[in-house]
């Protein structure tokens, strides 16, 4: 499921959620709603591949990931993992429910 969320400071994000309600991915701010629908319009055909996903290691030693399109422009990061294993299988959790998501 994709969540819209209007922020208080009249920006929106989207959450990608798992089956189980966890969310996967949270969405860079849009400051208007046409440009988050044009996003999602535009992540429903995007061709997901290793290079989408930039890895990173926060200054806790927590893991992360952020999901970038072809152009290498940010759409979301993940929440911290706390090991790199776990951080991989929310890669393959997002590929997978983002993948889900279009066949509906």
């Amino acid at each position: 499921m994709i969540e819209i969320v209007a922020l208080p400071n009249s920006n929106f994000q989207f959450h990608v959620k798992s089956k189980s309600g966890s969310i996967l991915l949270t969405s860079k701010d849009f400051d208007d709603k046409t440009g988050l629908e044009d996003t999602l319009s535009h992540l429903n055909n995007l061709q997901i591949a290793r290079g989408n996903f930039e890895r990173k290691t926060n200054h806790q030693g927590k893991f992360l990931f952020n999901f970038k399109d072809e152009n290498g422009n940010l759409l979301g990061s993940s929440q911290l993992y706390d090991s790199e294993a776990g951080m991989e299988n929310g890669i393959k959790n997002l590929r997978n429910r983002l993948n889900e998501l279009r066949e509906l």
